[in-house]
């Protein structure tokens, strides 16, 4: 998804690339609980579910719709039947990105950082795993216009940490990969990102990952003219 606007381009030879998920949202783990909570599944099963139907696939818990391999009604099917199966807990999951996304906050926070980082010249891009039915939901919560560019798994079919996706980044970026710095949650992301050589930050809090992602603009070169 290229993005075209009034953007100045950026000033500086670094692009900051963010993860979604847990990052300009609240913690996954929290936003697991509050979610198995409200379907009445307990968490252990629901987490051992989606990781069997993601084994199914020959991916992870998530993969299966994330690339997609499959539409999300037919995963929440899935995972009912492995719940009910396997671990006998009948439970309903339809419109799971649904309820997975009420009353979930943006991380505001996050959000004011990436404009400062805009502001200092960096190129600021979405990346993140996501499936497509649940794009609607990361509109709602974070406008495309805080982005220079979004890639998403489910457009470009591949996902973090593959190398193939870290490679069409860096391109859309118009930076070489040592340009680029992942923000991610996720540590076998991080991992990824600085296996296709880019840099990276393991993001616990806003603050943390901003200081951290500071100190890469300050030893940034301007960007070629």
């Amino acid at each position: 998804m290229s993005l075209t606007g009034p953007t100045p381009a950026p000033s500086s030879s670094l692009a900051v690339w963010t993860d979604f998920g847990g990052v300009l949202t609240p913690p996954v783990g929290v936003t697991f609980n509050e979610f198995a909570d409200r379907v009445g599944v307990p968490l252990w099963a629901l987490k051992e579910s989606m990781r069997l139907v993601g084994e199914k696939y020959g991916t992870d818990s998530m993969g299966a719709i994330d690339i997609p391999l499959i539409d999300e009604a037919t995963w929440s099917d899935e995972l009912e039947d492995v719940l009910g199966g396997t671990f006998g807990v009948v439970a309903d999951l339809q419109h799971f990105g649904d309820r997975w996304f009420a009353g979930r906050p943006a991380n505001q926070a996050w959000t004011a950082h990436l404009e400062a980082f805009r502001a200092r010249g960096a190129f600021v891009g979405l990346l993140s795993n996501l499936p497509p039915s649940w794009d609607r939901h990361r509109r709602f919560m974070i406008d495309d216009s805080h982005f220079d560019d979004i890639v998403l798994s489910h457009a470009v079919g591949s996902r973090k940490p593959e190398p193939m996706i870290f490679e069409l980044a860096a391109k859309r970026a118009g930076l070489e990969p040592h340009q680029c710095v992942l923000v991610d949650d996720l540590e076998k992301n991080v991992v990824g990102a600085i296996a296709a050589g880019w840099q990276a930050v393991h993001f616990h809090d806003a603050d943390q990952a901003a200081r951290q992602v500071s100190r890469l603009l300050d030893t940034a070169a301007p960007a070629a003219v």
